[in-house]
Parts: C-alpha cells; sequence; structure tokens
C-alpha cells in the first residue's frame, strides 16, 4: 500500500513541474498561452513519469512480470545452456 502511495506521489510531482516549466514558457506570450502551456506540461509530466515507472509502466501488459519467458519452451534450452 505505501508503495502505491509513494508511486502515485512521484507521478503527481512530474505533472505538476511539468505544468508549472509549461505555463511559465507559455506565459511569455499570453495568459491563454500560459495555460495552455500549463495543461500540455502537465500532461507531458504525467506521460513521463508513468513510462519512467518502468516494467508496470504505459506498455506494460495486466499480467507480464517484464520477463522473456515466451520463447524459452519447456525450460530443456536453459537447462542445456546453464
Amino acid at each position: 500500500m505505501g508503495s502505491r502511495i509513494r508511486t502515485a506521489l512521484s507521478r503527481a510531482k512530474y505533472a505538476a513541474v511539468g505544468a508549472a516549466v509549461g505555463a511559465a514558457v507559455g506565459g511569455l506570450w499570453s495568459r491563454n498561452a500560459a495555460s495552455t502551456g500549463g495543461a500540455l506540461g502537465g500532461l507531458a509530466g504525467a506521460t513521463l513519469a508513468e513510462l519512467k515507472s518502468g516494467a508496470g509502466g504505459l506498455f506494460a501488459d495486466d499480467g507480464d512480470d517484464g520477463g522473456d519467458t515466451d520463447d524459452l519452451g519447456d525450460g530443456a534450452e536453459v537447462d542445456a545452456a546453464a
């Protein structure tokens, strides 16, 4: 449970920093650009945090643990190699 909370806080930090940077850059032009920049920066920060979270990130399957055990067959190749 604590790990999930830490992960959520980490993702929220990335999104907040992305939104702040996007708003600051957009604010150089106008208020409307600051709003748009904040939204896009928050989205980019959240996406980066999701990708950075590792094997359980954006492109992982529900049952995938990150290992490539599907192409090993019945294990005979692993025993022969060891």
